[in-house]
């Protein structure tokens, strides 16, 4: 292949995109990498940039996504061999669709135009993919490139844009720069000057509380337990009450609290397989003032469901509407449940709870339910919380292993906080759980692979941040009307 150069420089730059998302930081390298990306699809034929672009996707998903092996290997029972096929086949059908059309079409809509005009084609293009990618076959919304914007000067836009607004401006700031470097002209530095305003803009709008207490309800203390089961033990009959024990452990002392909060499938058999422990549960909790809200399987006339269950001072459940492909339920389920042991795990079979159900109340206020992947969709979250006053999160990040994932996994939690400006308690089996109050910033939290409870009080919030009110409609707007732009300005050169 003669475009062989090319081609790896575009897989080694998105490569190193993941060292700009948690546990890394690196945030610049996002530029550096998107930059290189802009440079490699200029000039070229659309065959070429889709190749280029491939290349790229399987470069960032071979990496920042290789958490996908541990999952099928470690627990889904798949040999070596076979785990390291099916991530490739993961990989490559995640570059290919989502990266591989991106670069044919830049390359088709670019053809001689001016460079200025290049830079928005490429950063409207970049933020319509993260968008399709966090709904088309039902997603798969990670390494946005707005994430690692969190936790710069620039994470003032989040509570306005979202995610997508931040990814824009890495996207037009990464093409600004290579495009300065390429030729200077009166276009390409009103360009430039424009990115630079939104920048400046960003950093004077951080810091600003969209959001205020609210005066009617007093904070809530809460503990958070981490119990730290091991995966490979979670799912065993045998070991229920074991689990079961130590959740009543510690918890012990904490029944005095307005909230405990237990994660996801921390309870791991169905509600309805255990009755007397619910009722239990229930008077204690109501005896002692106390929201007991906890993660367990539950059934309802035939279709299974994720949920939260509220007891006590806790009114209602929470069924997960966002399901995980493989995890939860198995797509094309009669022709490749039972081949392998990945496609036969353990709760594989859910079915997504009604976008209109009334969720949850915690000692009488309304909260915002996200189970795991739930909260990794933006628009969805913000949908969620509106007149909440706060958010809590369950996850089993076990999953991952000792894998980068569950700090990417973090990352978008924090992120769902600074959209919404609302503190958010999330707990988990083995970390990372903690409290994140409406700036994305971390209070306090456990370590991983540790039991421990997180002990603390979450102030009530009130009030709407603009995302909360528009969604990221108004960026993908003004990313389809650069593109638009584009297109026109060509017609008119």
């Amino acid at each position: 292949m003669k475009d062989w150069r090319n081609l790896l420089l575009s897989a080694v730059a998105g490569a190193i995109a993941p060292l700009a998302f948690s546990p890394f930081g690196y945030w610049p390298l996002m530029l550096l990498s998107m930059g290189v990306l802009f440079f490699l699809l200029n000039d070229t034929t659309p065959r070429k940039a889709a190749y280029r672009a491939l290349f790229y996707g399987l470069g960032l998903y071979g990496t920042g996504a290789s958490w996908v092996y541990v999952s099928i290997h470690q627990f889904g029972s798949a040999p070596v061999p076979l785990a390291v096929l099916l991530t490739a086949v993961f990989v490559l059908a995640l570059s290919v669709v989502f990266f591989a059309p991106l670069g044919w079409l830049f390359s088709r809509l670019s053809q001689k135009r001016a460079l200025w005009s290049k830079v928005l084609l490429f950063a409207g293009l970049w933020v319509l993919g993260e968008w399709l990618r966090s709904w088309f076959l039902t997603g798969f919304p990670w390494l946005f490139a707005g994430y690692t914007l969190l936790d710069t000067p620039f994470s003032g836009l989040a509570p306005i844009t979202g995610v997508y607004g931040l990814s824009l401006l890495q996207a037009l700031s990464s093409a600004c720069l290579v495009a300065l470097i390429m030729e200077r002209n009166l276009p390409l530095f009103i360009t430039t000057g424009s990115t630079a305003a939104l920048a400046i803009a960003a950093i004077l709008l951080k810091g600003h509380i969209w959001t205020s207490d609210n005066p009617d309800a007093k904070p809530v203390t809460f503990a958070a337990v981490q119990g730290n089961i091991s995966q490979s033990l979670k799912w065993e009959p045998g070991h229920l009450d074991k689990t079961i024990e130590k959740y009543l452990t510690l918890s012990s002392n904490q029944w005095q609290k307005d909230l405990v909060f237990w994660p996801e499938n921390s309870i791991p058999t169905f509600y309805q397989n255990v009755p007397g422990l619910m009722e239990q549960l229930n008077q204690h909790a109501g005896n002692t003032d106390t929201a007991l809200v906890l993660g367990m399987p539950w059934y309802e006339n035939g279709p299974y469901f994720n949920s939260l269950v509220g007891l006590g001072e806790a009114q209602g459940n929470y069924f997960k509407q966002k399901l995980v492909p493989f995890g939860e339920f198995v797509p094309f389920e009669s022709l490749i449940r039972g081949l392998i042991a990945f496609f036969d795990l353990p709760m594989s079979s859910f079915s997504a709870g009604e976008q209109s159900q009334p969720g949850l109340r915690v000692q009488d206020n309304p909260v915002a339910s996200y189970i795991c992947y739930e909260v990794v969709y933006p628009d969805f979250a913000a949908e969620q919380a509106i007149d909440k006053g706060f958010l809590l999160t369950v996850s089993n990040d076990t999953w991952f292993g000792q894998s980068i994932g569950p700090e990417q996994h973090f990352q978008m939690v924090r992120m769902r906080s600074l959209e919404t400006g609302r503190y958010q308690l999330r707990v988990t089996n083995d970390g990372i759980t903690a409290l994140i109050d409406p700036m994305g910033t971390v209070i306090s939290t456990i370590p991983r692979y540790s039991e421990g409870v997180l002990e603390g009080e979450i102030p009530v919030m009130t009030g709407m941040t603009p995302f909360m009110r528009f969604g990221s409609w108004p960026v993908l707007a003004l990313s389809l009307l650069m593109l638009l732009g584009v297109r026109l300005s060509r017609q008119h050169s």
